[in-house]
């Protein structure tokens, strides 16, 4: 049984008519046209806004209520531990085809590879596995049953799922899903910010302009899901990877020498032997570079056939080429840098921090270098700038390429010099 409170109100004279009625409420379930009504009751005071986006979902229209994800287990205040939280395998239940393609790509590894950063286990935890930092994005990825306890253990229970990290719950809209500002919390600042490098390029300025509607409907406007999810795909992938390094190593000897010497920088070749240490294998377990040739190209024409729906595809072969070229530049920076702090390492003018696996920079540990600013500033070089260069040009935006990327790693490279010079000649001095 359940009590109403009918309340009416008229015009400028407020009268009100109270009446407590009992009505019979029937057991959870047992009527489809009130399937789930113990939920809603219960919610509209606890979590109103939850209970307002399932209602306006395609779930809710399709008949899919909350203990169809959620379990039955969970019937009052009392219990809420009971609750299922639905995992990625629960969605699949329905998005068996999407289940199958996201757990091919990319954005699948996001969890594992966090956690595969040595860097990751320094940090406060609220800032990882709490979800307001790198936890905030890199919780997507299919967790395992033991990952999934540890979780729940911290109290984190609410980082369970990947799918509403796109098609936020309890909407679950597949229209936000396709509109580049649902990737813009993930994509964007530090080292990645391709929602601010698509927002404003040519691609992302049409997008706004036709959304204004002030672009014929047919014209086109390319969004981040055109080009890296393909006609819906869930299984994203790109040939350079997040790292920008890949396999083998290239024909030209200078930039394979470079290469490598970000390699070492990454812990991924070992400094003092060229040989691989085993981030090697984390770094194969997670595709977080291409490993072949054959690889690297199925990538590459990918995205050969997604630009040729607007550009020739002589036009974007030269594009995608040139982008190959700046990474070439952007590397020769990088490993001039990286050489520089290295030969403080061997001289003893810096102390290897007692984290670091060599004596040697070690990019993957971020700003936890052990007190070392000449280190911080090779890792901002690294990680904003040089980021910044090649991922500028691939998206076809003119400032980022070249002032916050190319201009500012050539800057960083100039004080790397000047902190050298002084580190050696202060050490030479005591």
């Amino acid at each position: 049984m359940r009590r109403v409170a009918l309340f009416a109100f008229s015009g400028g004279r407020k009268w009100v008519v109270l009446a407590l009625l009992m009505v019979a409420t029937p057991a959870f379930g047992s009527d489809p046209s009130t399937k789930g009504s113990e939920c809603i009751t219960c919610h509209l005071r606890v979590t109103p806004g939850l209970v307002a986006d399932w209602q306006a979902s395609m779930h809710s229209k399709e008949g899919i209520v909350c203990s169809d994800c959620h379990g039955d287990k969970h019937r009052n205040m009392n219990d809420a531990n009971l609750v299922r939280l639905p995992d990625e395998h629960v969605c699949a239940e329905c998005h068996q085809e999407q289940f199958d393609q996201f757990a091919k790509g990319k954005h699948n590894h996001g969890w594992n590879s966090m956690n595969a950063m040595p860097v990751t286990h320094m940090e406060p935890d609220e800032l990882m596995e709490g979800g307001k930092g790198c936890g905030g994005c890199h919780n997507m990825g299919i967790k395992s049953e033991a990952q999934k306890k540890d979780q729940r253990a911290k109290g984190y229970r609410y980082q369970n799922n990947s799918c509403d990290e796109c098609h936020t719950r309890h909407c679950f809209s597949k229209k936000e899903a396709q509109d580049p500002r649902a990737c813009q919390q993930c994509h964007m600042g530090y080292d990645h910010p391709q929602w601010e490098m698509w927002s404003s390029s040519k691609h992302g300025t049409r997008f706004f302009v036709k959304q204004a509607g002030k672009l014929p409907k047919k014209a086109a406007a390319p969004t981040c899901q055109l080009c890296h999810l393909p006609g819906g795909t869930h299984e994203n992938r790109t040939a350079w990877g997040f790292l920008g390094v890949r396999l083998p190593l290239p024909e030209d000897k200078e930039w394979a020498g470079n290469r490598v010497t970000i390699l070492k920088a990454l812990g991924v070749l070992n400094p003092e032997t060229g040989k691989p240490t085993k981030r090697l294998e984390a770094v194969k377990a997670l595709d977080m570079v291409r490993l072949t040739e054959e690889a690297w190209k199925t990538e590459r024409e990918k995205m050969i056939k997604t630009c040729t729906a607007c550009h020739s595809e002589q036009y974007a072969r030269l594009q995608l080429e040139m982008a190959d070229r700046m990474m070439k530049n952007a590397d020769r920076l990088m490993a001039e840098g990286i050489g520089i702090v290295a030969g403080l390492y061997k001289d003893g003018i810096i102390k290897k921090p007692d984290h670091y696996p060599f004596a040697y920079p070690d990019l993957l540990y971020f700003k936890q270098t052990g007190g070392s600013y000449i280190d911080q500033v090779l890792f901002r070089m690294y990680m904003k700038y040089r980021m910044r260069t090649y991922q500028g040009v691939f998206h076809a935006n003119p400032d980022y390429a070249y002032w916050y990327g190319w201009a500012a790693m050539t800057k960083s490279l100039g004080e790397i010099k000047e902190l050298a010079h002084t580190m050696r000649a202060t050490h030479k001095a005591k």
